[in-house]
C-alpha cells in the first residue's frame, strides 16, 4: 500500500486539472457506485452540513482529493430535491486561511434569510504541528456565492484537550436560542460533549457547560459527531465514542450510536434510559448525521459515512475510497430507534429480474418475505456455491448473523468479519440494497440494519438460498452522476 508523506497529504489543490487524470482512471473502476454519493477522486469521509433549504436538500462531505488518505480536507457539496437523485455542485469550503490551514473538519448547517450558514471546525496547525481547533462559519448564499467569516466564531476551550470538533447546530424554538454541541475530550482523556449558546447564528457565542450524561463519564476517550434530535416524543443523543471495545463488535474501536431519553436544557443533563445502542450492526458505518430544518418537523432523515476511521479498503489501491449510506428515516419503535429506507427509493426500481439462473446482480434491490424457521442466504458465491457473504438466521436462538469472510477480497480482518443481532420476534423480512461495492441490509422493516462494503470479483456472481420465503429482485437505475465538477 502506498506510503504518503505529510507534504503529499497536505498539498493544496490549486487547479482541478491536477486531478483530472486521476478522476478519469477512477471512474473506470468496477467498484464505482451507481446510486450512492461518492467522491470524484480521493477520499470521502464524514457527511456534513446536511440541511433542507428552499426546496433543496444540501449535503456536504469531507473530501481529500489526492487519494485514499486522510490529509488536507475540503467540504464538497452535493444537492437533491428528492434525496434519491444527487448532483455534484463542487467544493464549497477550502482550507485557504490561517484559521483552517490544515483542513476543513466536520460540522453542520442552518438556513438564514438569504443563505445557508455552515459551521465547521477549522483545523489549524503551527510549525511544530500543534493543533488549534477553531469554530468557523461560511455563508452560502442562494445565488451560489459563499463568504467565509475572516475570523473564528471562537477558539478552543482551554479546559479541554486539543480534540474539540464537529459543531452541530441545534435550534430550540421555545427558548429562541441556538446551541452548538461539540465532540470533545477532557484533560484526563475521557470523551464528552461541550455546549455553546447564542441568540444569533453569526456572533455572541458563549460557553455554557459540559453535557452531563449520567453513567457515561468513562466511555471512550473522545466523542465525535454529537447531536440531539427530537423524534416522536423522545430526545435522541447521537454520538461516536472512540477507542472503545463493545461486546459483539469484534476489534472495532470506533462506534456510531445513540441514547434515548429527555434533554434538560436548564441543567444540561441528558436523562436517558441507560443503554447505549449502536446505530448500525454492520461493519462500515460511522459519523451518522441528521438533516436540519426538514420541511416536515416530525421526520428525521439520517445518512452516514460508509466507512470507519483507521480502516482500509480494496479501492485504496485505485486511489479513492468512501461513500455515504442511503438516506434513512428514523423512528422510535419499542424503545429503540429504527431505520427505514426513505419511501422515495422505490423510484429507483427499474424492472423485476428473473432470478431462475441463480446469477447475482451487482446493482439491485432484494425484498425477501420469510416464513418461520431457519434461513440461509449466500450472496456473491462462486459457481459451485462456495464463498460469498452469508446471512444466516437461527430460529431457535432468534439470532441473525452476517459474515463476509467468504469473499475473496477480505479487508479490515482484525476488526472482525462477522456481526450478529438477536431478533426477539424472529425474522420476517429482509430488504437489501446492493450497489457495486456495498450492501445495506434492513431487517424486519428497520428493526436492525447491517451496512457493509463488499468488493466481489467477476467470478463471485451467484447466490444460494435455503429458506421458506418469497423473493423479488429489481434492477436499480443510476441516480448519482459521476461527473468531474470541482469548482
Amino acid at each position: 500500500m502506498r506510503q504518503w508523506t505529510k507534504e503529499e497529504r497536505y498539498r493544496v489543490l490549486k487547479d482541478p486539472e491536477e486531478i483530472r487524470e486521476l478522476h478519469e482512471r477512477i471512474v473506470k473502476s468496477d467498484y464505482r457506485q451507481t446510486y450512492h454519493i461518492q467522491p470524484p477522486t480521493g477520499l470521502l469521509n464524514d457527511p456534513n452540513g446536511f440541511v433542507w433549504h428552499d426546496g433543496v436538500y444540501n449535503l456536504f462531505y469531507q473530501w481529500c482529493p489526492w487519494g485514499a488518505v486522510h490529509g488536507l480536507k475540503y467540504w464538497y457539496h452535493t444537492c437533491s430535491r428528492d434525496l434519491v437523485n444527487w448532483y455534484n455542485v463542487g467544493v464549497c469550503i477550502k482550507p485557504d486561511c490561517d484559521m483552517d490551514n490544515k483542513g476543513i473538519y466536520s460540522g453542520s448547517a442552518w438556513p438564514g434569510r438569504d443563505a445557508i450558514h455552515l459551521f465547521y471546525t477549522g483545523n489549524h496547525r503551527d510549525e511544530d504541528w500543534k493543533r488549534t481547533s477553531n469554530t468557523c462559519m461560511v455563508k452560502l448564499y442562494d445565488d451560489g456565492r459563499n463568504a467565509k467569516l475572516p475570523w473564528p466564531l471562537f477558539g478552543p476551550n482551554p479546559n479541554y484537550t486539543e480534540h474539540q470538533r464537529d459543531p452541530k447546530l441545534y435550534y430550540h424554538k421555545e427558548r429562541n436560542k441556538y446551541y452548538i454541541l461539540f465532540g470533545a475530550q477532557t484533560k484526563d482523556k475521557h470523551g464528552c460533549i461541550i455546549i455553546y449558546q447564542s441568540d444569533t447564528l453569526s456572533e455572541n457565542w458563549d460557553f455554557i457547560g459540559e453535557l452531563k450524561v449520567p453513567g457515561y463519564e468513562d466511555f471512550g476517550d473522545m466523542w465525535e459527531c454529537p447531536a440531539i434530535e427530537h423524534i416522536g416524543n423522545h430526545d435522541v443523543l447521537l454520538l461516536c465514542p472512540q477507542h472503545l471495545l463493545l461486546p459483539g463488535r469484534g476489534g472495532t474501536v470506533h462506534h456510531s450510536g445513540y441514547l434515548l431519553g429527555v434533554m434538560d436544557w436548564d441543567t444540561l443533563t441528558f436523562n436517558h434510559d441507560g443503554q447505549f445502542h449502536v446505530l448500525d450492526f454492520g461493519f462500515d458505518s460511522y459519523a451518522a448525521g441528521c438533516a436540519n430544518h426538514l420541511p416536515d418537523p416530525n421526520k428525521a432523515i439520517c445518512t452516514a459515512w460508509m466507512g470507519l476511521p483507521d480502516a482500509s479498503y480494496p479501492t485504496d489501491e485505485e486511489e479513492w475510497s468512501g461513500c455515504l449510506t442511503l438516506p434513512r428515516e428514523l423512528r422510535i419503535r419499542d424503545r429503540r430507534l429504527i431505520q427505514q429506507p426513505i419511501a422515495e427509493l422505490t423510484e429507483l426500481r427499474d424492472e423485476e429480474i428473473d432470478i431462475s439462473d441463480g446469477k447475482m446482480p451487482r446493482v439491485c434491490e432484494l425484498l425477501i418475505n420469510i416464513r418461520p424457521g431457519d434461513a440461509s442466504f449466500r450472496l456473491f458465491t462462486k459457481a459451485d456455491g462456495s464463498g460469498g457473504i452469508s446471512i444466516e438466521y437461527d430460529d431457535v436462538a432468534k439470532r441473525i448473523t452476517i459474515d463476509r469472510s467468504g469473499l475473496d477480497k477480505r479487508f479490515n480482518i482484525e476488526q472482525g468479519e462477522s456481526r450478529s443481532r438477536p431478533l426477539e420476534n424472529g425474522l420476517s423480512q429482509l430488504r437489501i440494497f446492493i450497489d457495486k461495492s456495498s450492501m445495506e441490509i434492513f431487517v424486519n422493516d428497520g428493526d436492525a440494519v447491517f451496512t457493509t462494503r463488499v468488493f466481489p470479483n467477476p467470478w463471485e456472481n451467484e447466490f444460494r438460498i435455503k429458506a421458506d420465503c418469497d423473493l423479488k429482485i429489481w434492477s436499480l437505475k443510476p441516480s448519482v452522476m459521476d461527473d468531474f465538477i470541482i469548482w
